[in-house]
């Protein structure tokens, strides 16, 4: 992708961030904790690779859920959800595709946690999940999402 690295930012502006590789997946999570991170009926979010991800401006505070499984980063500001950590899959960060300019890194491609989901949330995911995907399903995943977002992202 020609057009990165891409810079984002907080609602405020005082916590930015920059991806310098493309998502490898985007999602929506119905989870009840992300229905009220976000005061929504999901979350949306971009993997992207951690080594393409840097604090640009800003130091990011821990808000929401904070270990063992999870942290989320938040503007110390604003308070803006702006990126999550994930326990065991330190190769990538999960951010907040709405702090970028970046329509086709909001589109989910996958939707998690279903079975949360309110009735009439709906989303034009093209996969879904009561659940996480199976591990064994991801990288399949992951080169149909390249396939759908080729010369989009």
């Amino acid at each position: 992708m020609s057009d990165l690295p891409a810079t984002g930012a907080c609602r405020c502006g005082a916590l930015q961030i920059e991806v310098s590789a493309p998502p490898i997946m985007t999602a929506a999570c119905h989870c009840r904790g992300c229905q009220k991170m976000s005061a929504s009926a999901f979350s949306l979010t971009a993997m992207v690779p951690a080594a393409g991800f840097r604090v640009v401006a800003g130091t990011p505070v821990q808000g929401g859920i904070k270990g063992p499984v999870c942290s989320h980063f938040h503007c110390a500001a604003c308070f803006s959800w702006v990126f999550t950590r994930i326990t065991g899959m330190e190769d990538l960060v999960n951010i907040r595709p709405t702090m970028f300019d970046r329509p086709a890194w909001c589109e989910p491609f996958i939707e998690t946690l279903c079975a949360e989901k309110l009735s009439w949330a709906s989303t034009p995911a093209r996969h879904r999940f009561d659940g996480f995907p199976p591990e064994d399903s991801f990288a399949e995943l992951m080169a149909a999402f390249g396939d759908a977002m080729a010369g989009r992202l």
